[in-house]
């Protein structure tokens, strides 16, 4: 029998238990709150998460792509873009050929997502502009990090005019930042 993870305070009224981020600071992806959520600890997780669960030629960040899809957009959805994926510092980026198949992972996502647009002042449904760079930088990324394919991906769009450089976990964690500070003027702690 597996051991249930408690880590809950008595007396404290949330749901799951928490995670420590980057920072020290306890967040709960099951009861996300947006003010548990710090541009710092989303820098520093995408920064260190390696898209296509590693399977890709060397490592790529999802930092990486998530500042090429906010470049990738007009500038009223960069920070949209940029924050796209942000959900991933919480609960892993999981290919999205698995997805469906995570019972509740879905809802889980959402919630997180929606602490994080309410944290940064965003819609609470991605823009169109973000979803269509999001696939037209996976399709470049195809093109450039990953071995030829047993048959095309099942990815409708063009592949994104962008540089796949795949930058070091440092570098993304530090062009991610720098992207959020020219795209909203607040310098990262």
């Amino acid at each position: 029998m597996t051991e249930v993870y408690d880590n809950r305070v008595a007396g404290e009224d949330r749901v799951g238990n928490w995670m420590q981020t980057h920072s020290g600071r306890r967040f709960f992806p099951i009861d996300p709150r947006a003010d548990e959520v710090f541009i710092e600890d989303i820098a520093a997780a995408l920064g260190k998460l390696c898209r296509f669960n590693g399977h890709c030629r060397g490592f790529y960040s999802v930092a990486e792509h998530s500042v090429l899809v906010s470049m990738v957009v007009p500038r009223e959805d960069a920070l949209a873009g940029l924050l796209h994926d942000a959900t991933e510092a919480y609960v892993a980026d999981v290919i999205r050929p698995l997805k469906p198949y995570l019972a509740g992972y879905a809802e889980i996502e959402h919630r997180v997502w929606l602490a994080v647009a309410e944290k940064f002042g965003l819609a609470p449904e991605l823009p169109e502009s973000v979803k269509i760079a999001d696939n037209a930088v996976l399709l470049r990324e195809a093109d450039e990090i990953m071995a030829q394919p047993p048959e095309l991906w099942n990815v409708k769009g063009t592949p994104a005019n962008v540089p796949i450089e795949c930058w070091s976990p440092a570098m993304a964690t530090t062009m991610f930042r720098a992207r959020y500070t020219e795209l909203t003027g607040e310098m990262v702690p």
